[in-house]
């Protein structure tokens, strides 16, 4: 597992390497809830998915993103907001073993 850094701020772009992949993130807050796109090698894999705790983003290995990627709230069990990124609410990277380990 490795943990993709993000700021405290309601919308950001990143590019980050993950894996195998160059990947860009997006990551930004509307009134109903965080959410995500997810683009690796220059084509979109995810867009606009609503981010939940613990709950996986990518989820299809048709869509060609290897592994996936999750919230998980430090201190406790909710959905992530913005103002706790990197803090309270951190952006998992997961290789495949670790998706595999969650069967």
């Amino acid at each position: 597992m490795l943990i993709i850094p993000l700021q405290a701020l309601p919308s950001q772009t990143l590019s980050v390497a993950v894996g195998p992949q160059d990947c860009s993130i997006a990551v930004y807050q509307k009134s109903t809830g965080l959410f995500l796109d997810l683009s690796a090698g220059g084509t979109p894999r995810v867009q606009g998915v609503l981010c939940h705790d613990r709950v996986l983003l990518v989820r299809q290995a048709y869509l060609g993103f290897i592994g996936d990627l999750c919230f998980i709230d430090t201190q406790g069990k909710t959905d992530p907001v913005y103002a706790g990124l990197g803090s309270r609410y951190l952006l998992a990277y997961l290789s495949p073993s670790d998706v595999a380990g969650l069967s």
